[in-house]
């Protein structure tokens, strides 16, 4: 499986999706595609034929607003047609612009307000190992979220639990809606925070598929603590006039030239 080609195939179906309605989440989406990628394509138990599966691994975006790149890896899966990523946000939709896993086959948690779903997913953690159907639970947080107060509540509790089945990314782009992290509330030295909550760290460069294999394997060869991998990211990665528009592409108009513009650019850089 030529999983590099399945990142450009997200990438171009994130921004037909976010396209379809001119305006969205276009940077934090980019950002996590190899992340999604590996998870949806190489580690995660599921089958898009049993969404339901009992003991199926499961995967919470607590970034909420990354809804879109969710959609589409979940539609490059197997588990709908591509056809309803074009109808994001619409009246009607199975997929509005943040999960709902009442709404789309395949979402595992319905995202809330930002530091929510990570609670959830540490809750998932506790019930699967609960019914010891030997099930990992994986969540992807967002850098600017990690300012929330329940982030760092249920790190705590997490590791009192010592939940060795989470494994968490954090997607760290470096930016939030109103600028860049450090001069907002600065998460430096990220690594040593979670560390000192008693988590497993690993930092990594989240565009790399390689790491992120290895970061993977390196947590779950590990039975006493949940684990944080820190995926240094680029936020709009893949397409220059997006990252260049930086912390401006948290949620960006994308006009139909626009959109065929970074598909070729896309295209041509596969």
């Amino acid at each position: 499986m030529d999983l590099q080609k399945i990142c450009e195939e997200i990438r171009v179906d994130i921004l037909k999706c976010i396209g379809s309605i001119g305006v969205g989440h276009i940077g934090g989406c980019l950002s996590i595609v190899e992340i999604l990628t590996e998870l949806y394509f190489k580690h995660m138990n599921i089958d898009p034929k049993n969404p339901k599966m009992e003991g199926r691994d499961r995967l919470v975006c607590s970034k909420g607003h990354a809804g879109p790149a969710i959609y589409a890896a979940l539609a490059n899966r197997g588990y709908f047609s591509k056809d309803i990523l074009l109808t994001l946000n619409q009246s009607g939709t199975s997929l509005p612009s943040h999960c709902d896993m009442n709404k789309t086959v395949g979402v595992d948690m319905t995202a809330g307000s930002l530091g929510q779903g990570f609670s959830c997913a540490i809750g998932m953690a506790i019930g699967s190992r609960l019914k010891k159907d030997n099930a990992y639970i994986y969540a992807i947080i967002g850098d600017g979220e990690s300012q929330e107060g329940q982030i760092w509540e249920g790190a705590m509790y997490a590791a009192q639990k010592k939940l060795s089945n989470l494994i968490a990314f954090c997607d760290y782009n470096k930016m939030q809606i109103d600028g860049n992290i450090e001069d907002i509330n600065s998460l430096d030295p990220l690594d040593k925070k979670w560390e000192s909550f008693g988590w497993n760290v690993i930092v990594i460069d989240g565009h790399d598929l390689g790491q992120i294999d290895n970061a993977i394997l390196k947590a779950k060869s590990q039975k006493e603590k949940p684990t944080m991998i820190i995926a240094n990211t680029i936020k709009g990665k893949g397409v220059k006039f997006i990252e260049n528009a930086g912390y401006g592409n948290h949620s960006m108009s994308l006009s139909k030239e626009q959109v065929e513009e970074a598909i070729a650019e896309i295209r041509r850089n596969a």
